[in-house]
């Protein structure tokens, strides 16, 4: 009887397991998710460029300190973000005309309001797509439906369905790589190490993927409703703590995004959203 090494994990997977164990991650899930709705959602009232720069290199270090999130990936958010954030400011500085004219260019004039929106604009962009990853890195699904039920009274049916659609969620690509193989299996013309690249042969295998996703649901459905979901109160098997702890380090984060707000507004510098009716 031989036995088998363990298969090393891989650089992705030892990313992933730092961040669930992070200081982030042992927050509770409920107040983590508040308290990064309201810091994402207080950014989108300012719209000097100071504000949103300054919370999201707080949010960068905060990333890598306290959430563990490694650099690549954080990186690599970014990079996904960096063209939404550029089309967002060239659009500004093309569209908008406000404030002191700073440069000419054709028949385009770029002002500093305008200048000043897009940057803030973009800068915002990151922010709240680093505020995501945090989230989406150090946060485990099941606990976070589990702490919503019970500290958020979100109803067992809505828990329970949420988590079944994040199951059949996460079974698509691996769904997708054994259709596609079968596919290969199947083409007596393909070449080996090669997966059929029509669009007839796409368009098969993304219809048999939606065919048994919806297959899998509705068993779930039904093995859901035969376990009685939704007929009474339920109980919990692995309950998610709530403690003054992670009251206090979510007063902790917002008093550190009101800091921020304060000294905009001492520094004269802190704009509204009454900037983006200009011009």
């Amino acid at each position: 009887m031989t036995a088998t090494a363990p298969t090393a994990p891989t650089a992705a997977g030892r990313a992933r397991r730092d961040a669930r164990t992070s200081a982030a991650a042992r927050w509770n899930p409920t107040v983590r998710l508040t308290t990064l709705l309201v810091a994402a959602a207080t950014a989108m009232l300012v719209t000097d460029p100071v504000t949103p720069a300054v919370l999201w290199l707080l949010a960068v270090a905060g990333a890598l300190t306290a959430a563990r999130v490694a650099p690549r990936d954080l990186a690599l958010a970014h990079a996904a973000l960096a063209g939404f954030a550029v089309s967002l400011f060239v659009a500004n500085v093309l569209l908008r005309a406000s404030g002191d004219v700073l440069a000419t260019l054709g028949p385009v004039e770029v002002t500093s309001g305008a200048l000043a929106v897009a940057t803030s604009l973009a800068l915002r962009t990151l922010y709240l797509g680093t505020v995501s990853v945090v989230l989406v890195a150090t946060t485990d699904p099941v606990r976070l439906m589990t702490s919503l039920h019970q500290h958020a009274r979100l109803p067992a049916a809505a828990t329970y369905a949420v988590l079944a659609g994040l199951r059949v969620l996460e079974q698509l690509p691996q769904e997708w790589r054994a259709i596609r193989r079968a596919q290969a299996v199947r083409d007596p013309r393909r070449r080996p190490g090669r997966l059929p690249r029509s669009g007839r042969a796409l368009a098969s295998a993304t219809f048999a993927l939606l065919v048994g996703a919806v297959r899998r649901a509705e068993r779930i459905s039904v093995a859901l409703e035969s376990r009685g979901l939704g007929s009474g109160p339920r109980t919990v098997a692995h309950p998610v703590p709530l403690t003054a702890g992670d009251v206090v380090a979510g007063l902790a984060v917002l008093g550190v995004v009101a800091a921020v707000l304060a000294g905009g507004a001492a520094g004269g510098w802190l704009t509204g959203p009454r900037a983006l009716l200009a011009g």
